[in-house]
């Protein structure tokens, strides 16, 4: 009988864990759902779809400090090592995926200004980029869900390939530019949405790296190789 209030309370504490993952997954769902919508709207041209993508990024914002707010309720409960390490990494994860929202409803933002000019071939490369972030972010999600520290750095280790593909843009772009001054402005919008693109693969990675430090307790990780070359690119 005396063990009774212990299982309780650690139930509850067990059911109020599994409720914040389910959250951060659900969270981090929505966000690669609007950066797949935002993709969408740039090549359909949708200024109105873009709107509502911006409008909704308020969902995850929202759901991001109520996860916060859960996460330091749990902490309060007198918390193992194990447990702190989540609560740690709860509130990182939550941060990382509120910035993959907020850089897709900047892309559909973007993608309004994009439309007051002729189409752009370059478009195909953005879509090429994007798709890349999104199955960083649904790999990473999953890797999450598991608890998988390998897959998780399977994630970090391909962020370099999505360095490298923005890096090709950039370039690409760049030299539009300097061919044609009529395509500077829609090619800074392309390149302010490249460069958005390419810090969600950022977030992702870190997410991927809390993901090992949940694991593990450690930081203790390789330096991942970086392929941005645009501080270079001429």
């Amino acid at each position: 009988m005396t063990t009774q209030p212990h299982n309780h309370i650690v139930k509850s504490h067990d059911d109020e864990r599994n409720r914040i993952i389910g959250e951060i997954l659900r969270m981090g769902e929505m966000a690669a759902a609007q950066l797949e919508a935002a993709l969408d709207v740039v090549a359909r041209r949708d200024d109105k779809a873009a709107e509502r993508i911006v409008a909704n990024d308020e969902a995850i914002d929202t759901l991001e400090r109520e996860i916060s707010h859960d996460a330091m309720t749990l902490a309060l409960r007198g918390p193992l090592a194990r447990d702190l390490r989540e609560i740690l990494a709860t509130l990182r994860i939550a941060s990382d995926i509120e910035r993959i929202g907020d850089y897709a409803a900047n892309a559909a933002k973007r993608s309004i200004a994009l439309n007051t000019s002729p189409p752009l071939p370059h478009t195909r490369g953005l879509h090429a980029l994007g798709m890349l972030a999104v199955a960083q972010v649904r790999a990473v999600l999953a890797a999450y869900r598991d608890s998988d520290a390998e897959a998780a750095q399977q994630v970090r280790a391909r962020d370099a390939e999505l360095d490298a593909e923005y890096t090709g843009l950039f370039r690409e772009l760049l030299t539009y530019m300097m061919e044609d001054a009529r395509a500077i402005t829609p090619c800074t919008h392309l390149l302010f949405m490249a460069k958005n693109l390419e810090r969600i693969g950022d977030h992702a990675t870190n997410i991927a790296e809390n993901i090992w430090f949940l694991v593990h307790g450690d930081d203790n990780l390789p330096p991942r190789e970086k392929r941005d070359e645009t501080n270079t690119a001429s």
